[in-house]
């Protein structure tokens, strides 16, 4: 089969460029000897994808229960799923663990943390502290609380420096990345002379894991999103553009050539509307349009509008209806979470495998 086979829209990944990224992040964590790297499956939610980028079935971050599940029953048993936990949630995580997997979970409120330590199941939690994203966590000064809430239950101390996608060059990479670490580390520190004992000190963006000049303190970095690369992370430096890894392979349904456009069956579902134009200095649309190779044949042509189904490409050369075409997305996250499978190539259009995903929650 190859991709001129393939139904439309659908999901495609290089796995020369998956290996790649993986390879760039293996050499970036080997300049930090005694930390490890606990890869983030969210994006990929792919076991065929995990056995590359965790081998061994090594420790893995998730983001949904699913996940969870879906890489726990395939041996991915060290995982830390890393949304801030509800009560409701902690009988399924117990019930995980007591099949054999140790799914660590993280929290920054001090009554989830006592409804945890209260917990008559196998659990144990992260405290999340926020080192500048200001999206979940308390601030490093505030964890002892918490962590003391969660009493013997305590396994460390968690971190995300999502604002590290604010970053336009090395140096503002490197010095996020610091904050980060600081951050974090500081924050064990400060439990440690409490008299609390702190195994984890776990961080991690793909900009701050690659950029880190030092990571003293910190027993783990988890990424993710470096697998795939997307518009945004070439935008970032993190990888080059030619090293995203997954496009939408999309056709032509229609032709306007009054307006230089072509419209395609790839539209909001299949390519999500996640433009990122607030903090990438460039706007893709919501997709760069390569063809059937992968290459730049048509120049800055981009998907400049999306309906439900429809997407619309300009500037286009008048091609006929059927032509097939792929996208780039801006952020493979979000534009794989529509697809149940991959459509595996390696530098051709012959499909060599096809991987499936986990979806919901």
């Amino acid at each position: 089969m190859t991709l001129d086979d393939l139904p439309t829209p659908c999901l495609v990944l290089d796995l020369g460029v998956l290996k790649r990224n993986l390879a760039l992040m293996e050499r970036a964590m080997a300049r930090h000897p005694g930390v490890v790297l606990r890869p983030h499956l969210k994006t990929a939610k792919s076991r065929e994808v995990a056995a590359l980028a965790a081998p061994n079935h090594g420790p893995i971050t998730v983001s949904t229960l699913a996940e969870a599940r879906y890489f726990a029953e395939a041996g991915w048993r060290d995982q830390i799923y890393a949304v801030g936990i509800t009560p409701q949630k902690l009988d399924a995580v117990a019930a995980l663990n007591a099949a054999g997997a140790d799914v660590k979970i993280i929290t920054d409120d001090a009554e989830a943390a006592a409804a945890i330590a209260a917990h008559p199941g196998k659990l144990r939690a992260l405290v999340e502290v926020d080192v500048g994203e200001g999206r979940g966590g308390v601030p490093p000064a505030e964890a002892l609380p918490v962590a003391r809430a969660l009493g013997q239950r305590l396994a460390g101390i968690f971190t995300h420096a999502g604002h590290s996608y604010g970053g336009r060059s090395a140096a503002e990479m490197e010095a996020i990345a610091e904050q980060e670490r600081a951050g974090v580390a500081g924050a064990a520190q400060a439990l440690r002379e409490a008299g609390l004992t702190v195994e984890i000190v776990s961080l991690g963006s793909s900009p701050t894991a690659l950029h880190a000049k030092s990571l003293a303190g910190i027993t783990e970095v988890r990424a993710g999103v470096y697998m795939f690369g997307d518009l945004f992370q070439a935008q970032l430096g993190t990888h080059p553009e030619q090293d995203i890894a997954v496009t939408v392979l999309t056709s032509v349904i229609g032709r306007k050539p009054a307006r230089g456009a072509l419209l395609l069956d790839a539209g909001a579902l299949a390519l999500s509307k996640d433009r990122s134009t607030e903090k990438a200095p460039r706007d893709y649309g919501f997709g760069l349009v390569l063809d059937l190779d992968g290459q730049r044949t048509h120049g800055e042509a981009i998907i400049t509008r999306v309906h439900q189904e429809h997407g619309e490409a300009t500037p286009m050369p008048d091609l006929p209806v059927g032509t097939k075409l792929r996208v780039a997305p801006n952020h493979s996250c979000l534009t794989a979470a529509a697809y149940e499978r991959y459509h595996v190539v390696d530098g051709s259009r012959q499909v060599i495998a096809t991987w499936d995903r986990v979806n919901g929650w």
